[in-house]
């Protein structure tokens, strides 16, 4: 039921101060009214007696308070929800953006969610295969799991996330599988990048879309992912489908949470953001997961963009500590000319081992992913080696262990954004750079795996 007031006191920027309320609460859902019919939405973001703080969702420019009506709408921000999202493009609140009807719901959910209890969890724990070596192979994604990529400012996190919505699939149950992509912050050419790409694939049919571009209100750009996230637990937990989904830039969310914060006058945290970024980064990533008991699942790629390329910022600081892992992108590689990026040392999935082996991946998958990281790192040391003592201070052996990591870099992270490759690809390709090594260094695999696997003829490249 709507409550109307005429106590509208004061506008500063997007903030509104209404007085004189009862029974408002937190989160609520605000119409702002002008004598020539105009409307405008906000939302209530703090309470004090009968004061109430609205955020609007638009700016402020023109509103006449006088003789404007705020309504209180009795709910906070809902999205509508269908089997029919599927295939369509929203904007940051939930509206078609595609020239396409009104979503006809089966319900409206409020986008805040509730927690999934963690008595109800079940234990993530089948693969999903990407398509991406550097992922599959080495730093698996789990069903369930919440794995974010860190990137830097002028890589090609979007080519990438663009990649994983076009290719990911898990291997049982295939044709119940959903992508939901939800972009904050991002400019026209990128949003345009985006939904061509995917309606040149066709990843579309399987897709919903979420698109919140720079020139939106920053108060928009808080509710993308949330919309995102209520329409992925629906399609999971009451459609019983497998759902990933990819959220990109987290950091232009951050930027907006500052702003907000920065708006109401509250105390800064580290580098002038709230100081519960953390708490609301987790009301994110935690809605990810499996419920026993239901057939459908929610994993989560979130993309952020380190500034300055600092691991230490809030940002990627914060998000380590609450997500499974991260995928690191490398400028180096970039620089090099290899796609994607992705420095699988320092990357880490916490859940790869749940996910791989006999009947979930391969037999083999453990021993190789161990033997392969392990080489490389042999290798890349080897190569530091060379450049300051040079090649004659190398042994045979060493130089066989760059040559890996050369070789490495070229085939197995070097691929393209536009191959994918299955997980029995991955694992073949891993052996056969393997075979450049001696058979007395392969020390982290089984000899009955080396004995079925390993190329009888050394890799020449």
């Amino acid at each position: 039921m709507k409550k109307e007031y005429r106590t509208i006191r004061e506008v500063v920027g997007p903030l509104m101060l209404v007085e004189g309320v009862e029974g408002v609460k937190y989160n609520e859902l605000v119409e702002i009214r002008q004598e020539n019919g105009e409307l405008r939405q906000g939302k209530v973001l703090e309470i004090n007696k009968d004061k109430a703080l609205v955020q609007l969702f638009e700016a402020s420019r023109g509103l006449k308070i006088a003789t404007s009506k705020a309504a209180f709408l009795g709910h906070g921000i809902e999205l509508s929800v269908s089997k029919d999202m599927l295939g369509r493009i929203f904007d940051g609140m939930g509206k078609p953006k595609d020239g396409g009807p009104e979503i006809i719901p089966d319900e409206r959910i409020d986008i805040n969610g509730q927690p999934i209890n963690p008595a109800a969890r079940d234990y993530p724990d089948e693969f999903i295969q990407t398509g991406v070596s550097a992922i599959d192979g080495l730093n698996t994604l789990v069903r369930g799991q919440k794995l974010p990529v860190f990137s830097a400012s002028g890589l090609p996190h979007a080519d990438l996330a663009a990649q994983i919505a076009r290719q990911a699939k898990v291997l049982k149950g295939e044709s119940n599988f959903a992508v939901v992509f939800a972009a904050m912050g991002i400019t026209y050419e990128e949003a345009d990048f985006f939904i061509q790409d995917f309606r040149k694939t066709g990843a579309i049919d399987r897709a919903v879309l979420f698109m919140n571009l720079a020139s939106d209100p920053a108060i928009e750009r808080i509710s993308t992912p949330r919309m995102a996230l209520t329409a992925a637990e629906y399609l999971a937990f009451e459609l019983g489908m497998h759902v990933l989904v990819i959220m990109t830039d987290i950091t232009n969310y951050a930027e907006a949470l500052r702003e907000v914060s920065a708006a109401r006058k509250e105390v800064p945290g580290r580098r002038g953001y709230p100081g519960y970024m953390y708490t609301d980064l987790a009301s994110l990533y935690e809605r990810a997961g499996r419920i026993r008991g239901k057939e459908g699942s929610i994993t989560q790629i979130p993309i952020l963009t380190m500034p300055e390329d600092d691991k230490t910022h809030p940002i990627p600081d914060l998000t380590g500590y609450i997500t499974e892992g991260q995928i690191i992108l490398s400028r180096d590689l970039y620089k090099r000319g290899f796609n994607p990026p992705i420095d699988v040392l320092p990357s880490l999935s916490r859940l790869k081992d749940k996910g791989i082996g006999k009947g979930k991946t391969r037999e083999d998958h453990a021993d190789t992913m161990n033997q392969l990281f392990s080489a490389y790192a042999a290798g890349k040391q080897a190569k530091e080696l060379s450049a300051i003592l040079g090649d004659a201070a190398l042994t045979e052996t060493d130089k066989k262990f760059a040559r890996f990591a050369e070789e490495f870099e070229k085939k197995y992270i070097n691929q393209s954004f536009n191959v994918g490759r299955s997980i029995e690809e991955t694992l073949d390709l891993g052996w056969k750079l393997l075979s450049i090594l001696p058979r007395a260094e392969l020390k982290r695999i089984k000899d009955i795996y080396i004995d079925k696997y390993l190329p009888t003829e050394e890799y020449k490249g």
